[in-house]
């Protein structure tokens, strides 16, 4: 790969970069001023090709992302975690988008059946330890199905919250590469595009839902709250634990 950023009379080139520990910075000033999807683009067809998964909870704005994804390559892998406490609806979302878009890589993924026996074989610790239950339920599972990639595409956004804030298109963690090509993206840019594209809509959303979880966690939003107030209601708790920046737990985002 070799992309070029000119600036005046300056050139900045990137070889292929060494996926164990690149430069996201360099990355990051490359493509500033990139559109969503060429950032996409570059991430799958070139800089980690056949080394990249994009993970997905088919929740309220997810389309989004799968569509672009989708333009690009139909097997791209998409890892969703089905922990069983999910909504039904959810469920017929993803496969209503798969259809739709061709994506023929979902891999779904569910909770170790032995560890749910031992650690919730009632299937109510949500009720009693919020953090254990995801832990059990959603980290571990996607811990084990991004092993094999050095890279992941997460639908994260900077208007989400303070943490995302100073976030790029390129993020280096302890596990892999986060590539995020929606950050720059306002909620109007974001409803645009849906109905640029006549995208299907989580059928959760009409009815009150703009961020959607696992059932028992999840609740309808009234005007003017947050979007995220129906997440872990009455817990003091905001996110599931998969991502982190600088040590610190956000919001998932998708």
């Amino acid at each position: 790969m070799h992309a070029e950023k000119t600036n005046g009379d300056t050139k900045v080139s990137l070889s292929s970069p060494d996926v164990t520990g690149h430069d996201v910075e360099t990355l990051n000033e490359i493509y500033s001023s990139t559109s969503p999807i060429d950032v996409l683009r570059v991430a799958v067809d070139d800089l980690y090709k056949g080394q990249i998964a994009l993970v997905s909870s088919f929740g309220a704005e997810s389309a989004i992302l799968l569509h672009m994804a989708a333009q690009i390559d139909t097997h791209i892998p998409v890892i969703f975690v089905d922990t069983g406490k999910l909504f039904p609806e959810t469920i017929a979302y993803r496969d209503k988008l798969a259809r739709q878009f061709g994506l023929t890589n979902i891999q779904t993924i569910q909770p170790d059946e032995n560890l749910l026996q031992n650690k919730d074989p009632n299937g109510n610790l949500w009720e009693t330890d919020t953090d254990g239950c995801c832990h059990i339920r959603k980290v571990l599972p996607f811990d084990k199905a991004l092993a094999p990639y050095v890279a992941e595409i997460s639908g994260r956004k900077r208007f989400q919250n303070d943490i995302r804030a100073n976030l790029g298109f390129f993020e280096q963690t302890d596990r892999s590469i986060k590539v995020n090509p929606l950050i720059n993206w306002s909620p109007t840019e974001l409803a645009d595009y849906v109905i640029k594209h006549d995208l299907p809509r989580h059928p959760l959303v009409a009815k009150g839902y703009p961020s959607i979880g696992c059932a028992p966690c999840t609740s309808p939003v009234a005007e003017g709250e947050d979007t995220r107030a129906g997440r872990w209601r009455g817990a003091d708790k905001t996110e599931c634990g998969i991502h982190f920046v600088d040590g610190k737990p956000v919001r998932m985002g998708g």
